[in-house]
């Protein structure tokens, strides 16, 4: 079988292969090869197609879905990877981290850390317009967020096809506190700085994700329903980093502040440390 159907983009053949060459990469934990050699690099249909595969390969493992990423939210990185949208990656039960926790590198690729606002929907987003007015009114609240991001393509060389196709280069995800309703915290003025220890690594604010995180949002909302999966209330939503990643180490310690919303922290070991706390 051929990897490509010629005029129609990538074949099943071909959207096979890549999600078997990252599900390879991630039970080995050895990164591999771009997948855009065989789906492309912006052909947006066949790497959600490669998504779904390994999705469904969690899932069939007993995987829980509790939410969605969201990918690509700074015009800086859109105009690096020559795309105009975002992108979203599927967030599982598994991937949840305890605020404070300490993290074992071992079991990741080439980590990095970013700080995001989180959103715990309160409601579905299945039916309606999906305007902004219905997506505010869905959200029960807002928490501190950090994601830790791990490409399975080596050496992070990605393109949008390789992201998305790659669950858009997720990881793990940590929760902070508290949680407050949108009552009384406006996502877009909010004020975010990241510490690796005692020093700032990374800034930002809430303009710098798609103009308003709650703009991403809503962008999450009616892209879900359009792909037949609409957002459902009680998931999580990581609405995008609202400052530049940053390499994550055994031995980093990383705390994120965000103005009118609270803090969040997480720490890297190696399993072979003695007496870090899991």
């Amino acid at each position: 079988m051929n990897e490509t159907s010629p005029g129609n983009g990538p074949g099943d053949d071909a959207v096979a292969r890549a999600a078997r060459r990252l599900l390879r990469a991630a039970a080995d934990r050895v990164p591999c090869a771009p997948v855009r050699d065989l789906i492309g690099s912006d052909d947006v249909k066949a790497a959600y197609a490669v998504q779904e595969r390994l999705c469904a390969h969690r899932l069939d493992a007993g995987g829980r879905v509790t939410g969605r990423k969201i990918g690509l939210t700074s015009p800086a990185v859109q105009k690096q990877l020559g795309v105009n949208q975002p992108d979203f990656g599927v967030l599982f039960a598994d991937m949840s981290v305890e605020d404070g926790a300490s993290v074992p590198v071992d079991g990741l690729l080439q980590p990095k850390v970013e700080a995001e606002i989180a959103f715990v929907l309160g409601a579905d987003l299945a039916e309606g317009p999906l305007d902004d007015a219905q997506v505010r009114a869905a959200v029960a609240h807002a928490v501190p967020a950090l994601e830790i991001v791990d490409s399975r393509i080596a050496g992070w060389d990605i393109t949008f096809g390789d992201t998305v196709a790659d669950n858009g280069s997720s990881a793990l995800y940590v929760l902070g506190a508290p949680a407050r309703p949108l009552a009384g915290f406006e996502p877009v003025e909010a004020v975010m700085t990241l510490k690796r220890g005692e020093e700032t690594v990374s800034a930002g604010d809430g303009a710098a994700c798609l103009g308003d995180p709650l703009t991403a949002l809503a962008w999450l909302a009616r892209t879900a329903r359009e792909v037949g999966d609409p957002l459902r209330a009680g998931q999580v939503v990581l609405s995008g980093a609202l400052g530049p990643m940053v390499p994550a180490a055994a031995g980093d310690a990383f705390t994120a502040d965000i103005s009118g919303l609270g803090s969040v922290s997480v720490r890297f070991h190696t399993s072979s440390d003695e007496g870090a706390s899991a």
